[in-house]
């Protein structure tokens, strides 16, 4: 399969769980579970300072959530940017893949530790195919401008 296509399968892959972040952030905090809205009380009821701020675990959590879309974001945008340019710059986009990847499958690991599988399995696919964009550009025909 060509690259421009294994990145654009990546970012479709990101924005599927930016979707489905969405649906988490924008619900979180109405469970139907009777004991999770008694947490979801008390993370909202109670502010402490913290260097120089007064906030809520609940405003932690929310704040971390709207990061997360931005991260999500970027990365959607950087996949389909760099498949534009997999031909005519290939070891730039290597060299972005590399974090882009690896990033991923920890983050998959991550949520499988301590979210679920949907999200864990999207971020892991996600970083393999990045990850395996590098090797099938490796074994292609390099069109970089040597400097």
């Amino acid at each position: 399969m060509e690259t421009k296509i294994l990145l654009r399968i990546a970012a479709f892959l990101i924005l599927v769980h930016l979707l489905g972040h969405s649906i988490g952030h924008f619900t979180w905090d109405k469970p139907s579970d009777p004991k999770m809205q008694d947490v979801v009380t008390t993370m909202k009821g109670y502010s402490v300072e913290f260097m120089g701020a007064t906030k809520s675990m609940a405003d932690y959590y929310n704040g971390y959530s709207l990061i997360m879309f931005g991260l999500f974001g970027m990365t959607v945008l950087v996949l389909w940017i760099l498949s534009n340019h997999a031909t005519t710059s290939q070891k730039l986009v290597k060299q972005m893949l590399y974090p882009i990847g690896l990033t991923y499958v920890i983050f998959g690991i991550i949520e499988w530790l301590y979210f679920f599988p949907f999200a864990a399995i999207i971020s892991i696919l996600a970083g393999i195919i990045a990850l395996s964009s590098i090797a099938k550009l490796s074994g292609g025909k390099t069109y970089d401008k040597k400097y």
